[in-house]
């Protein structure tokens, strides 16, 4: 465990601001047709309800899939699921949680991706490429709240 004032090396930790409410934002994080704008992949079976298992279609050639789990669903407040690459030679299980925090008239969100070993070279460099990634896509998430009709 680390202290709030400590970053884990081995996490992903993102925060982002936006203008919409915490509603609206919850929206976008648990609706298919919006996680589909955004993630860029098309869920299978995804519900915001815990114990849901789904998965998320990679549209690349050859197609991949992300299996998941909904572990927490508190809405307006926190959404955490696993995240299994089934393309991986050795899949990892990582753990992805977005908590949502109303902050002046908008929202903060705090995306939180932990199950790295980076003591391991290619997990290193997935939770690298991973930060990358998810800097991208929660813009895009932004881009899809700010086109909504919240």
């Amino acid at each position: 465990m680390t202290s709030d004032s400590e970053l884990d090396p081995a996490a992903v930790e993102i925060g982002r601001f936006y203008p919409q409410s915490p509603d609206a934002v919850w929206q976008a994080l648990t609706e298919p047709d919006l996680i589909e704008q955004w993630l860029l992949l098309r869920s299978i079976g995804f519900d915001a309800t815990v114990g849901t298992h789904f998965i998320f279609l990679i549209p690349l050639k050859p197609a991949g899939e992300i299996a998941g789990e909904v572990l927490t669903s508190r809405p307006g407040e926190q959404l955490t699921i696993t995240w299994v690459d089934m393309r991986a030679e050795k899949p990892a299980r990582w753990v992805v949680d977005w908590t949502i925090q109303p902050q002046g008239r908008g929202t903060r969100l705090l995306l939180t991706q932990t199950g790295f070993d980076i003591t391991d070279r290619r997990q290193k460099m997935a939770r690298n490429a991973m930060e990358r990634g998810w800097k991208t896509t929660l813009s895009k998430l932004g881009e899809v709240l700010e086109n909504g009709e919240w």
